[in-house]
């Protein structure tokens, strides 16, 4: 009796199949999306030739930088600013006045410098530039129109980038990769050039410009900082930079190779024998010799990156949708592994360029890294948990700040955890809950005892705060003033109840329970009071409202002056449509579905849409899976709009309505040209938080959540065939 074969859905994904079908070729310049290369702590953005050699040809809003996650630089401080230089005193109901780094109006700044410093420091930097050394028959520099036949291939399964093209009728070929263990660029040129010394690799060191974003990089001021030559040998060189107090050292190595200076803060590495050229570039916190050329551990790491962990497979679907849809979530792992995966919490356009300074913003860490966890990577978001552990005594020194227990989370802030100066960062309170949920993912993920030992303080002290910060009112707790909810267009002194962070607050603190129960410690008596307490999620009229003080919001937003058009001060229907995360993100156990249903109806129909943010659709399709409707939750994910539009490199952009830049204040990231169309302003080429919120809602719409059933419960039953590998269920 002959075997019957096994279902279709049975059978392993084939996972160089599924990576490779989505490899990015060029033949000439997006200038809104050179490609990156990367181990995690190093990320390498290249032009169409490999490396940094025709910077102009790109967007200014896409600089070419050679990025760490370690790399931080402070402007010197002769006025001994501190964080109190920051603080201003804010009437809290029933505990007086508090200290919170808050401007009031960002033209403070101007009468209060040390606001200016607090804000700029420490700040991320580009350690260096990689280019091309090209010359001419005639010994000078060509111009880019002088490349021909230009070819690129980023091949994700290697995690190489292949670049060729013609320079006075000689091929060229570039391959560029980062090494998986160490922060070096390698590169390999292959080109009848070689012989000649007509073709190298230019490397030049920046200084910190005054302007930060989203370029830090000074290339007109030689004389701030220095570099200096420890050792120098044929064919290798170390170097050490100093930026005021920040040092870090260099190191260029070609076997039979010449490297010689090139000016103050260069080197240029030739070689006039045979065709091949291969240099290392490396970049360390401490003192190392060059390392050396190793393509197979790179692929190697990189194969171990695609066969461990989450996939999903689309193959087979009739939807035309799906190869697109799939094309963005292979992309996002791809990003994810270089600009979300070090071992501080990313900043939002990761090691690609600068916003805020190169801040992180803790609020949004959900999304850069909580699907490391659901796909099967817990080891990933790890990284950054060991931030947390460093920061809590520090979060704890805040919360006795702000009179309440435990640790009170900063919002926007860099390694040593201050939270920036701003007129929004002090009051955003739903990054609190956020160590808990990650523990929670950790634990779920197979973490076991170990993750119970590991983190159980850090929950601890996590929910003491979002216990004790609630404030009384009769029968009541609740949330705030002083809050901003997520969706950020709220007043901090008269905001009370945001719907998401009352539900989130809730949640945390019930998972925080069980923490306890596993750990072997009775409940929190008094988290349990908090919880049964506090208030349920506002609504009206069958509606959830995003917060309890805004009772007519829904009113007003189906207003002709303010449906689908939401123009300040009075239209509050735009910027992020967070209440839906209380049923989405969340398991919302006090929401009721038929009302939430009717609120996702109301924010489809009357939400002003182009002030959405790249994270808010697959939010807002999570929302849709729990209520069940699979079709709108696949159509959130595809809405037309300039802030989910996915490029070729997998990038997803930042714009704002020209009207709108003004709210998101200064340091956020310069405009620049995009395809956008009238009255857009593009302020980012890239924005991870899109990446990783779309790869925490699909694997929760391919494997479900807790209570859901069947097989992808998050797309439909027809058009849609989709194959899940080792990720798991979100709450």
């Amino acid at each position: 009796m002959a075997l019957l074969p096994s279902p279709t859905f049975a059978q392993p994904i084939d996972r160089h199949a599924l990576v490779s079908r989505h490899n990015v070729e060029l033949t000439r310049i997006d200038p809104h999306a050179p490609l990156m290369v990367g181990n995690g702590n190093l990320g390498f953005t290249a032009d169409i030739t490999g490396l940094q050699t025709f910077p102009e040809q790109y967007s200014p809003i896409a600089p070419l930088l050679t990025m760490a996650q370690w790399a931080w630089h402070s402007f010197p401080n002769p006025n001994g600013h501190s964080e109190r230089d920051g603080l201003a005193m804010v009437p809290v109901p029933g505990r007086g006045e508090q200290p919170y780094p808050w401007i009031r109006d960002w033209a403070e700044i101007d009468k209060r410098p040390g606001l200016q410093w607090l804000r700029e420091n420490p700040h991320r930097f580009s350690l260096g530039r990689i280019g091309l050394a090209l010359l001419r028959r005639d010994g000078t520099q060509p111009k880019f129109g002088d490349l021909t036949a230009t070819r690129q291939r980023l091949d994700l399964w290697s995690g190489s980038l292949t670049s060729s093209f013609v320079f006075d009728g000689q091929p060229v070929s570039v391959e560029t990769r980062v090494h998986p263990t160490r922060d070096m660029v390698m590169v390999s040129i292959r080109s009848p050039l070689v012989a000649q010394g007509r073709i190298g690799v230019d490397v030049r060191y920046p200084g910190v410009s005054a302007k930060l974003n989203p370029d830090p990089s000074d290339w007109a001021h030689d004389d701030t900082h220095r570099t200096r030559i420890l050792t120098q040998a044929p064919g290798r060189v170390v170097a050490e930079r100093t930026l005021d107090d920040m040092r870090y050292f260099s190191a260029i190595g070609a076997p039979g190779g010449a490297i010689t200076r090139a000016g103050p803060h260069g080197f240029r590495v030739l070689r006039r024998d045979g065709d091949r050229l291969d240099v290392t570039v490396s970049f360390d916190r401490s003192r190392r010799q060059p390392g050396t050329p190793d393509s197979a551990a790179v692929a190697q790491h990189w194969r171990q990156y695609w066969t461990r962990g989450g996939a999903v497979d689309f193959a087979g679907s009739t939807d035309p949708r799906a190869g697109e849809l799939e094309r963005r979530v292979v992309l996002s792992q791809y990003l994810a592994a270089i600009n979300q995966a070090g071992e501080y919490p990313p900043q939002e356009e990761g090691l690609f360029s600068n916003s805020w300074n190169g801040k992180f913003h803790l609020e949004m860490l959900i999304f850069h890294s909580g699907h490391w966890a659901s796909w099967g990577r817990r080891e990933i978001l790890e990284r950054s948990l060991v931030w947390y552990l460093r920061a809590l005594p520090y979060a704890q020194q805040v919360a006795r700040r702000h009179r309440v227990k435990g640790a009170w989370w900063s919002k926007m802030t860099g390694p040593n955890g201050w939270n920036s100066p701003s007129t929004v960062n002090p009051f955003i309170m739903w990054q609190q809950p956020h160590p808990i949920y990650f523990a929670e993912l950790v634990y779920r993920a197979g973490g076991g005892r170990v993750t119970l030992k590991r983190y159980g303080e850090m929950v601890e002290q996590t929910a003491e705060m979002l216990a004790s910060w609630p404030r009384r009112d009769g029968q009541r707790y609740l949330l705030g003033p002083p809050i901003i909810p997520a969706q950020e267009n709220h007043p901090p002194l008269t905001t009370i109840n945001p719907a998401f962070e009352l539900e989130y607050y809730r949640w945390a603190l019930g998972t925080a329970q069980i923490w306890r129960e596993r750990r072997g410690l009775a409940r929190n008596v008094e988290w349990d009071r908090v919880i049964a307490g506090l208030a349920p999620p506002p609504e009206s009229e069958g509606l959830y409202l995003p917060v309890e003080s805004e009772p007519d919001f829904w009113r007003t937003s189906t207003s002709p002056e303010c449906s689908r058009h939401a123009t300040p001060p009075r239209c509050l229907n735009r910027d992020h449509p967070s209440f839906l995360m209380a049923y989405g993100l969340i398991p919302g156990r006090r929401v009721d579905p038929a009302a939430m249903r009717s609120t996702l109806a109301a924010t489809e129909a009357h939400w002003d849409l182009r002030q959405t943010w790249g994270w808010d659709f697959p939010v807002i399709a999570m929302t849709a899976a729990r209520l069940g409707d699979r079709e709108s939750a696949v159509d959130w994910l595809f809405r037309d709009l300039p802030n989910n539009r996915w490029g070729v490199s997998g990038m997803t952009p930042r714009v704002h309505l020209e009207e709108e830049r003004q709210l998101v204040g200064p340091a956020a990231g310069a405009a620049g040209p995009g395809p956008d169309g009238p009255g857009y302003a593009r302020a980012a080429e890239t924005y991870f938080p899109s990446n990783g919120a779309l790869l925490l809602a699909i694997g929760m719409m391919a494997q479900g959540w807790d209570g859901s059933s069947g097989p992808a419960p998050g797309f439909p039953t027809r058009g849609w065939k989709v194959r899940a590998e080792e990720i798991a269920p979100l709450p």
